[in-house]
C-alpha cells in the first residue's frame, strides 16, 4: 500500500513536470499552445448548449476559473493511474501520459499552427521521462519474488526472511529525493512559465498610457433624472469592474495597438485595412449603450449599460462599398471567434460603433482592448465582438458565426425585458410603504411603460426613470403598500413600438429567454 501511495505521487509530479515545461515554452509558442488552454478551449468549442447554460447560469462569469479547476482534478485523477500502473517493464502509465499529449497536441495545433505542437510534445517527453526515471527507482524498492532472491544468493522459498531491498534505506531515500526534484521542477516550470508568459505579452501597461481620441460631438450628459439613486436598485452606468462578461476565451488576449488593425473585406468594393495610428485621424463619437447578453436569464445580470467611445461602423462600411447583394458583416476576433451582424443594422444609422473607450478610459483587456463592436439592439453573441480584427462583408447564405453554427438564431434582436432589483428574492420585509425598483430595456425601440402585479392583482404603472436614449436601459420605481404576509411581485416592460414583453417562460436557446421576473418574499 506504501509504494502504491509513492507510485500515484510519482505519476502526479511526472504529469505535472510535463505541463509546467509546455507552460514554459507556451510563453514563447502563445498561450494557446499550453495543453490545458488548448485543451480547455476545445472543451468550450464542442459543449453542448444545455450545460453551457447550466454552467453560465450556476458560475456566472465564474465559469472558466470552475472550468480549469475541473481539468486540473481530471488531470491529477488520470496522472495518478498513469503512476499506479506504470512499471519499468511495463510502459502503460507512459502511454497514458503520450495519449494526452497527442491529443492535447491536435488541440494547439487546431487553435494556432503546427508550431504550437511543440510545446506539448515536449512536456510530455519530459513527463514520460521523468515517470520512467521515478518507476525504475520505485521497482528497486520492491520485494523480490522467491526466484529472483535465490538466483540473487538470498534466502530459499523454505528459509526465514531476511532483509529486503524494500526495507533499505538508501533506496527509499532515492524515491523521495527523486519525487522532490520533479515536483519542484514542476512547481518551477509551470508557475514560472505561466508568469513569465503573462508579463511577455501583457500590454496593461501600454494600455494604461493610450490617449484616447477627443469625442467630436460629446454624448449629453446623464441628466440628473435618468439615475435615480435608490437603495438596491442597479445604477444607471455600469462601472467597468461590474459590467458582465462572457466570452469563449479561456486566456483573455493581449492585443497590443501597435500590432492591431482592422481589416473590411470580402464583398466590397475596396478592401480597407485600419491601424490604430489610422484612427487617430478620424472623428470619434461617444454614446451611451446598453449591452445584454443572450444567456441572461429572466431576472438576470448578465446586462449592463457604459458610455462607449469609438468610431461609426456605418462609415467604415461605407468606405469599402458593400456590394448590393450583400446581408452580413462577419466580424472575427483575434482568438478566431466570429460573429454574424445584418449589414442593414449596421447602416441603418444607429449608433453601431468600433469602440476604443468605455466609461472615459481605454477598453479594460477583458473587454476587448484596443477595439471591439458596440451595436444597440442585438445580443453581443451577434455584434459585439471583442479584440476584433476583420469585418468581413458576406451573405447569411454564405458564411455562418461561432453560434450560429451551434443551432443559435441568425439574428438575435434584443427582447423587451425587465428585472426587479429590490427587494430581494426570498427576503423579509417591514410591512408599510416600501419602493420596488428595477430596470428596464428594449434597446433601439426604448422603453414606454413599466408595470408591476401583487400577488395575481391588477397590473399596476411604475414611475419610469427619464430616458436618456432608446438605447439605453431605463430605470423604474413602484411604491407598494406592503402588508404582512406571503407575497409575489412581478413585472413587465411595453417598449417604445407598444410591444408588451411576453409572459411566455422561455429558456436562453435559441434567441435569449422570455417571461415575467419575479420576487417571492415575506412582509412582517
Amino acid at each position: 500500500m506504501a509504494n502504491l501511495r509513492v507510485r500515484v505521487a510519482a505519476g502526479i509530479v511526472s504529469a505535472g513536470v510535463a505541463l509546467g515545461v509546455a507552460e514554459l515554452l507556451a510563453a514563447f509558442f502563445g498561450a494557446d499552445s499550453a495543453p490545458l488552454n488548448a485543451l480547455g478551449a476545445t472543451v468550450v468549442d464542442h459543449t453542448p448548449d444545455g450545460i453551457r447554460e447550466w454552467a453560465i447560469s450556476t458560475f456566472g462569469t465564474s465559469d472558466k476559473a470552475v472550468l480549469y479547476a475541473c481539468m486540473a482534478v481530471v488531470a491529477v485523477v488520470v496522472a495518478a493511474i498513469a503512476g499506479a500502473i506504470e512499471r519499468t517493464s511495463r510502459a502503460a502509465g507512459s502511454a497514458i501520459l503520450a495519449v494526452f499529449g497527442v491529443v492535447a497536441a491536435f488541440a494547439a495545433v487546431a487553435r494556432t499552427s503546427a508550431s504550437g505542437a511543440l510545446p506539448t510534445i515536449v512536456g510530455v517527453g519530459v513527463g514520460i521521462y521523468a515517470l520512467r526515471l521515478l518507476t525504475r527507482r520505485i521497482d528497486a524498492t520492491e520485494p523480490q519474488s522467491d526466484t529472483e532472491k535465490s538466483s540473487a544468493g538470498g534466502e530459499s522459498v523454505t528459509g526465514a526472511p531476511e532483509k529486503v531491498a524494500a526495507d533499505a534505506t538508501p533506496e527509499r531515500r532515492q524515491v523521495l529525493q527523486g519525487l522532490l526534484v520533479v515536483g519542484g521542477l514542476a512547481v518551477v516550470t509551470g508557475v514560472g512559465g505561466r508568469l513569465f508568459g503573462v508579463r511577455r505579452s501583457d500590454v496593461s501597461s501600454e494600455r494604461a498610457a493610450v490617449e484616447l481620441p477627443q469625442p467630436t460631438a460629446p454624448e449629453v450628459p446623464i441628466a440628473p433624472g435618468a439615475d435615480l439613486r435608490v437603495p438596491g436598485l442597479t445604477p444607471y452606468l455600469t462601472a467597468n469592474s461590474d459590467f458582465y462578461r462572457i466570452d469563449t476565451a479561456l486566456i483573455v488576449p493581449q492585443v497590443s495597438k501597435d500590432d492591431w488593425s482592422l481589416r473590411i473585406h470580402g464583398m466590397v468594393d475596396r478592401e480597407i485595412r485600419l491601424t490604430w495610428a489610422d484612427l487617430a485621424n478620424r472623428p470619434a463619437v461617444e454614446r451611451l449603450v446598453t449591452l445584454a447578453c443572450v444567456s441572461n436569464p429572466v431576472g438576470g445580470d448578465l446586462i449592463g449599460n457604459a458610455r462607449w467611445l469609438g468610431y461609426r461602423l456605418d462609415e467604415l462600411l461605407a468606405e469599402a462599398g458593400p456590394h448590393p447583394d450583400a446581408d452580413m458583416v462577419l466580424s472575427h476576433s483575434t482568438d478566431g471567434w466570429t460573429a454574424g451582424t445584418p449589414l442593414s443594422v449596421l447602416t441603418d444609422g444607429r449608433d453601431a460603433l468600433l469602440a476604443v473607450g468605455m466609461n472615459g478610459e481605454p477598453l479594460p483587456v477583458v473587454h476587448g482592448y484596443p477595439a471591439r463592436l458596440v451595436v444597440p439592439g442585438l445580443f453581443g453573441y451577434v455584434s459585439a465582438t471583442k479584440w476584433v480584427t476583420e469585418l468581413e462583408v458576406t451573405r447569411f447564405d454564405r458564411a455562418t458565426a461561432y453560434w450560429t453554427r451551434r443551432g443559435w438564431s441568425a439574428l438575435g434582436p434584443v427582447k423587451t425585458g425587465t428585472r426587479i432589483d429590490t427587494p430581494r428574492p426570498r427576503g423579509r420585509i417591514k410591512q408599510g410603504r416600501t419602493v420596488v425598483a428595477g430596470v428596464a430595456w428594449a434597446q433601439h425601440r426604448g422603453v414606454r411603460t413599466v408595470e408591476v402585479q401583487i400577488d395575481n392583482g391588477p397590473w399596476q404603472p411604475a414611475q419610469l426613470a427619464e430616458e436618456h436614449s432608446i438605447d439605453t436601459w431605463r430605470q423604474w420605481t413602484f411604491d407598494w403598500d406592503a402588508t404582512p404576509g406571503p407575497h409575489t411581485l412581478r413585472a413587465r416592460t411595453t417598449d417604445g413600438t407598444g410591444e408588451v414583453q411576453t409572459a411566455e417562460r422561455r429558456d436562453v436557446v435559441p434567441d435569449g429567454a422570455t417571461g415575467y421576473p419575479s420576487v417571492t418574499l415575506q412582509v412582517n
